[in-house]
């Protein structure tokens, strides 16, 4: 990467450290999903050649599904090259969006205004019950003119009744869904997690090493790689960036002494074909490196 002309030549030290922390991107945690919310982030990882998964719905058309925002979803192979790589860090609650006084005057005003909205649909309730008593009492009233002054006081004391009884339930009220982002988490155990040092979340299943072990092996290798899983496999092998081109392998993570049965060789391997991809079994050796086996289907014999 090309360093930026500067006018005047800093010391060495205080470069590197400013190169190192502008490639860091701050990672924040939903549960046990690894976000990045800061457009900086995104632009940082795609560089990288990580792709990761669009989440959040946008401000202006939040009611579709064609183009997604932020925040990005990393897989969690991303996740662990990324601290591999010492380029992540957990977000501290400081600087997440929305946390700490300004996130509690939110959580105020939201409270004051849906008391404000349950005072003024309990009075058009209520109205509207004395509405429709009016409206029932009179049509059955409406052909005898002797009982008008008794249906008068019935129908006032009925009305008085109903002020005095009528309760409007509060899972009755409408509510307005806010499709603003107002912030990532209200506990505090889990924006203490947040704060916690590398490795977040350690992994210990064998098939999540042989996972990661392919995936840094092809992103080393300059291939872009997103989740496979409704086409049968671990990853989407891209030439270049999924914007531009087409996958052209489906990667299938497999240990070298795992069986696979010769019924699940010819799904992938047909599977592969009518999407036109390329399988991929995919198996760390004892050295460190990837074997690579392709697999293409060229008919029934």
């Amino acid at each position: 990467m090309d360093e930026p002309p500067c006018r005047e030549e800093p010391p060495a030290c205080e470069e590197e450290e400013d190169m190192s922390l502008s490639n860091v991107v701050g990672l924040s945690l939903c549960d046990s999903a690894p976000l990045l919310w800061r457009v900086q982030d995104l632009k940082t990882v795609r560089f990288q050649g990580l792709v990761g998964a669009l989440l959040g719905s946008l401000p202006r058309t939040p009611r579709q599904n064609g183009r997604l925002g932020r925040p990005l979803l990393l897989l969690p192979e991303e996740e662990r090259l990324l601290s591999e790589h010492q380029a992540a860090a957990a977000l501290p609650a400081s600087n997440q969006d929305g946390v700490g006084e300004e996130i509690c005057q939110w959580v105020e005003k939201y409270r004051e205004e849906q008391q404000r909205s349950f005072a003024e649909q309990s009075v058009l309730a209520l109205e509207d019950r004395k509405s429709a008593l009016l409206q029932a009492m009179t049509s059955s009233h409406t052909g005898s003119h002797a009982g008008l002054g008794t249906s008068a006081k019935a129908l006032q004391g009925r009305l008085e009744a109903l002020d005095r009884s009528f309760s409007f339930p509060r899972s009755a009220m409408a509510v307005q869904l806010s499709t603003v982002r107002a912030g990532l988490t209200y506990c505090p155990k889990d924006r203490a997690f947040l704060q916690a040092d590398w490795p977040i979340r350690a992994q210990y299943n064998p098939h999540c090493d042989i996972r990661y072990q392919v995936f840094r092996d092809l992103s080393g290798r300059g291939f872009y790689l997103t989740s496979a899983g409704k086409f049968g496999g671990d990853f989407l092998v891209y030439p270049g960036d999924p914007l531009r081109f087409h996958a052209h392998f489906i990667a299938v993570c497999l240990s070298l002494d795992e069986a696979v049965s010769l019924l699940d060789l010819l799904s992938v391997a047909r599977l592969g074909s009518n999407v036109k991809k390329t399988v991929l079994l995919c198996s760390p050796g004892p050295d460190g490196g990837v074997r690579y086996t392709s697999l293409q289907w060229s008919g029934m014999v």
